[in-house]
Order: structure tokens, then C-alpha cells, then sequence
């Protein structure tokens, strides 16, 4: 909905044009100069004020052709059909993990596709973690008999009386998320709604602390936050703002508001302790609600809060302006403070920052040119940011027109665009398949040249040597997940080309033939070596975006869901309680 601050403005800035077009007198001749004043004192402040705002509508007045926007292609012509055929092989490669692990491992966490074996994340027992987390994609892909079987299972057999700790983070976004959004496509199926509620309540615990940010984990059985030894008793800054919208949303189904202002309260105490450059370290104090000084990254621990601003500002239907705020300042400090680019090619990506202390005991940050794979989400969330926050028009065109983004709005649409890139750039290995991380040249990086190519490379790889860890690849979909989201928002090609392409190595390279997909050890050595596990994501995320990106784009329109960051698609909704620390 366009504000109406600016359709006042168009109306202020036509009225004038005519006036001084029609040369005509008015009634009253002491009139005219106060209106003529008044309004151009209502555009210059407008214009001071806001001049994003004003762009389009001033632009229009003056009549200047609108510029065309970098990072979108001008020699293509958008098509949003189905390809079916891609669509069939998806579906066939999900049916292929699927009823792997329904013959093997059915009810259990998670699925080892070699030793054809389930396993649990406690001994005390599992809480359906694949089934959870899998049965919204049956749901979008039409898989009525796996989903009927799946329904069965969460109705008869999903206990989540566990005496274990489960990671409260995860829970939440594979059980829970999967739970709603198996409730919102079932048509309401009220048996998911009821599985979620519960799951719910017995998390709600972990936000008992002195801050109100939750605990790292959940004892389920007993309904208790645990404090994780591992981390100090410290929370992780993403898993701690990675509740939000599946809390909000179970607040809006059931009306209980204490979901809700759990969640939100985190954001606010996040927000009051905020740093001054809009940027997160990686950990925050349950009991003060203060970071701690720790690295500075959108890859693991740091990824999905950021991702999550934007998102709460979505799932409300762009009501809630503090999260725009917040998300607009972290994107202007990642522009500062962490986008760079490699040596040769000039690929962009975004850098680490790492705490260090000088000779003098002050506190200093260093600069790290390493990229995780799951920091590829950012270039298609920075492109859906652009086209939302950053727009200054309700309905952006596809693709997008400068003369419909602010200033910010072109930034970030070309920061995506280019991330993207960088992240294709990353498949260039023998499997095809992208590393766990990735790091970038610098000047005096000492890196030997005959080693590590001009641009970018995988720290500790050595030829005839063990595989460091970053060079694996575990069926990771952040880099499809924008894949989807630039073709949903320019239907460029392209994207398409550059997922089937993705996908062809996953069937090649990952593809167990009894069943199942498992995890790459090296993605620079053919034939490959394998890790025998099938995360939970294969199914959740992977396939899921996969499928919609070769979906006709009324199936899941972004206008009308936000995908959780485990891609559990959520409805839009207009908010019934008072909202964005109100």
C-alpha cells in the first residue's frame, strides 16, 4: 500500500505543474502566493526530508527517463511458466530420499543412506525431525500417498515426551515451522496445529532468564531451558532471533499472546544493546543481553538474524517499521564493514571480522576474506530487501525499475545480484558442487599462486592430501534458495540455468543408488567420497526450492509468504495485537 505521505506529494507537485501550465489567474490574487509558498515548502521539505521518497513521483513530474538498473539483463524476456519437466525430475529425486529413509530409518531424526540407518539426536529418543521437516514439500509437490503416510505418523507415533535437550534453534525451525506450514497447506488440518501448540508451550521455557533470550537448548519431557557448556552458557546471536516468525505465527492461530511477546521481547533486547554500526557478534548473554565480543559474520551463528529482519517485517505485511529500521541499518553496516572483492575476478563477497587484541591490550578487529556457504542466502534476501524496503512503490515491477528503489534499494538489488554471481563462482569444482566455505584472495595473502587460484580457493586443500573440512559439501540450499527468489523477481533464465545445473551435480555426485543422497567429502575429487548422512535440509529446503524455482509463479507468491530459514513458507498476515514493541 503506497504511504499516504506520498500520494499527498503527487497530488501537491500535479496541482503546481498545472498551474504553471494553464497560466490561468486566480480568484484571488492575495491567494495565489500563499498557495504557491505553501507548496514549495511542503516539497522542498519533503525533498530534505525524504528524497527517496519524492524520487519517483518527482521523477515522473520532470519527466526523465528512468535508468537502467544494473544487475538486470535487458536482453531477455521474463517467463514464468512451469517447466514441467524439471519440476517431475525434483519431485522423482524427493521421492528418491524420501522413501529411502521411510523403508529405513521412518520416525527418526535423521537418515545415514549407506548404512541404510536412522539415528536420534538424544538417547532418549527422537522427535520426527525428517518427517517434521519434510511433509510441507509432499504438500507443494502434489505427493498425496507419502503425505497421507507422513500425516499418520505425526498423528499416531510424534511424541515430544523426550528426557533429552533438543537444540532449541532447531527445533524450532524444522519441527515447529514444519509443523504451521503443514497446517496452512493441509487447509488446516488441525491434527499440526495441535502437535505445534504443544511443541510450543514446552519450548516457552528457555525464555525464563534474566533478559528473556531463550537457552540454547530444551529438555522437552522435563519443560526446561538448558544453558549449552559448550558456548559458556552463551546463545548464539542467530538461533537466538530465529524464533520469531514461527512464534508469531503460532501467537496469530491460537491467540495466545505469550508466543508472541517471548519472541518479540528478544528483538527488543537486541535492539536496546544493539552496536553502533547496525552489525551482530556472533554471541549474546542470556542473562545481561549483551554481545559479546566475538566475531562479526553472516555465515554460522550470525546468518539467519539478519535474514529475519526482513523477514518480520514481511510476515506482518509491512506493518512493523522497527524491523525495517533495523534491517536498513545492518545492511548499510555489512556495505561498510564487509563487502569486498577478490584479486583477479573482482568477485564480491562478504567478509568476517575477528576480535583481536593489539600489543596495547585494545581491542581490534581484523579482517577475514572467508565466506561460508551459508552466507549465499544473503544475495537473493538482499534483492527481496531492495524490492520491499527499499521500494518506493507498493507493486515493483518485474524486473524492477530504478525509478521504483531508493538509493539503498539499488545498492542492495546489485549487491545481491552480484553475490549471487560470486556464489555460482563457487561451483566451479570437478563435481560442480559449491564448498562449505570459500576463501578469497587478498594482496600479501602469502598464499602460494601454484596452489590456490587467482580468485578464490579452499583453505588446507592439497593435492594428494586429506580434504580439509571446508571442502565438503552437505546438500547445503542457500545458494538455490536465492537462485529462486532472483527468478521469482526477474524471471530472468538464467537462474533458472544456473539451479539445474546445481541440481544435475547433486544427482551425479550425491545420489545413492539404493536410496538416498549423501554428503560430499571433497567436492574437488571425482569420484567422489562420501559422509553418510542425508541432512534434514535435503527434503526441507533444497528440493522444495528447487521445485517452485521451476514452478509457474502463482504457486507461493513472495507478496503472499515468507519462507522460514528452513524454508517452511508462512502466510502473510495482518498482526491482531499491538506489534514492534509497542
Amino acid at each position: 500500500m503506497e504511504e499516504p505521505g506520498v500520494r499527498q506529494r503527487k497530488k501537491a507537485a500535479t496541482g503546481f505543474a498545472n498551474a504553471h501550465k494553464t497560466g490561468s489567474e486566480p480568484k484571488s490574487s492575495s491567494a495565489f502566493p500563499k498557495v504557491y509558498v505553501l507548496l514549495t515548502a511542503v516539497l522542498v521539505l519533503a525533498l530534505y526530508n525524504f528524497p527517496a521518497l519524492v524520487k519517483s513521483p518527482l521523477n515522473q513530474f520532470l519527466g526523465a527517463p528512468a535508468r537502467h538498473l544494473p544487475g538486470v539483463r535487458t536482453n531477455y524476456v521474463p517467463t514464468f511458466t512451469a517447466d514441467e519437466a524439471k519440476q517431475d525430475a525434483v519431485v522423482e529425486a524427493f521421492k528418491h530420499a524420501w522413501l529411502a529413509y521411510e523403508r529405513d530409518a521412518m520416525g527418526d531424526d535423521e537418515y545415514h543412506p549407506i548404512s541404510h540407518a536412522g539415528s536420534n539426536l538424544t538417547k532418549a529418543g527422537g522427535i520426527g525431525y525428517t518427517v517434521a521437516d519434510s511433509i510441507d514439500t509432499m504438500i507443494i509437490m502434489g505427493l498425496e500417498d507419502e503425505y497421507q503416510r507422513a500425516r499418520a505418523w505425526v498423528a499416531d507415533k510424534l511424541s515430544f515426551e523426550r528426557d533429552g535437550n533438543f537444540n532449541t534453534f532447531e527445533t524450532t525451525i524444522r519441527v515447529l515451522g514444519g509443523l504451521l506450514s503443514a497446517y496452512h497447506l493441509s487447509g488446516e488440518d488441525p491434527v499440526f496445529l495441535e502437535k505445534a501448540q504443544e511443541l510450543g508451550s514446552r519450548i516457552l521455557p528457555v525464555f525464563e532468564t534474566e533478559s528473556g533470550l531463550p537457552l540454547s537448548l530444551i529438555n522437552l519431557g522435563l519443560r526446561e531451558g538448558v544453558s549449552d557448556s559448550d558456548t559458556n552458557g552463551y546463545i548464539s546471536t542467530a538461533e537466538a532471533s530465529t524464533l520469531q516468525l514461527e512464534f508469531r505465527y503460532l501467537a496469530y492461530l491460537t491467540d495466545e499472546d505469550t508466543y508472541w511477546e517471548k519472541a518479540e521481547n528478544v528483538m527488543a533486547v537486541l535492539r536496546a544493546n544493539a552496536m553502533p554500526s547496525g552489525l551482530a557478534s556472533i554471541f549474546v548473554d542470556p542473562k545481561t543481553g549483551h554481545y559479546r565480543t566475538a566475531p562479526i559474520r553472516l555465515g554460522s551463528r550470525g546468518d539467519s538474524y539478519y535474514e529475519y529482519l526482513l523477514k518480520q517485517y514481511l510476515q506482518t505485511n509491512q506493518t512493523e517499521l522497527v524491523y525495517r529500521e533495523m534491517y536498513d541499518t545492518a545492511m548499510t553496516g555489512i556495505h561498510t564493514h564487509l563487502v569486498k572483492r577478490g584479486l583477479s575476478s573482482q568477485l564480491l563477497y562478504i567478509a568476517e571480522l575477528n576480535p583481536e587484541r593489539t600489543q596495547n591490550g585494545e581491542l581490534g578487529w581484523r579482517l577475514t576474506p572467508k565466506q561460508d556457504h551459508l552466507v549465499c542466502f544473503l544475495g537473493g534476501s538482499l534483492m527481496l530487501g531492495a524490492t520491499t524496503s527499499g521500494a518506493l512503490v507498493h507493486n515493483v515491477s518485474i524486473p524492477p525499475r530504478t525509478d521504483e528503489l531508493t538509493d539503498q534499494g539499488e545498492r542492495d538489488w546489485l549487491t545481491g545480484v552480484e553475490l549471487i554471481n560470486t556464489c555460482m563462482a563457487t561451483h566451479d569444482t570437478k563435481t560442480g558442487l559449491a564448498p562449505e566455505i570459500a576463501h578469497f584472495r587478498i594482496l600479501g595473502d602469502g598464499v602460494d599462486d601454484s596452489v590456490a587460484p587467482a580468485d578464490w580457493y579452499i583453505k588446507g586443500a592439497r593435492p594428494d592430501a586429506p580434504p580439509p573440512f571446508d571442502a565438503r559439501y552437505i546438500l547445503r540450499p542457500e545458494t538455490i534458495e536465492s537462485i529462486f527468489i532472483a527468478f521469482r523477481l526477474t524471471g530472468d533464465p538464467k537462474y533458472r540455468d544456473y539451479g539445474w545445473a546445481i541440481f544435475q551435480a547433486i544427482e551425479k555426485h550425491c545420489r545413492i543408488p539404493t536410496g538416498g543422497y549423501a554428503s560430499v567429502i571433497n567436492v574437488d575429487q571425482v569420484p567422489v567420497e562420501y559422509d553418510d548422512k542425508m541432512e534434514t535440509f535435503l527434503m526441507s529446503e533444497t528440493l522444495k526450492y528447487l521445485y517452485l524455482l521451476f514452478a509457474d509463479s502463482s504457486v507461493l507468491p513472495l507478496n503472499e509468504y515468507v519462507f522460514n530459514t528452513e524454508a517452511h513458507p508462512l502466510p502473510v498476515f495482518n498482526p491482531t495485537i499491538r506489534t514492534g514493541f509497542s
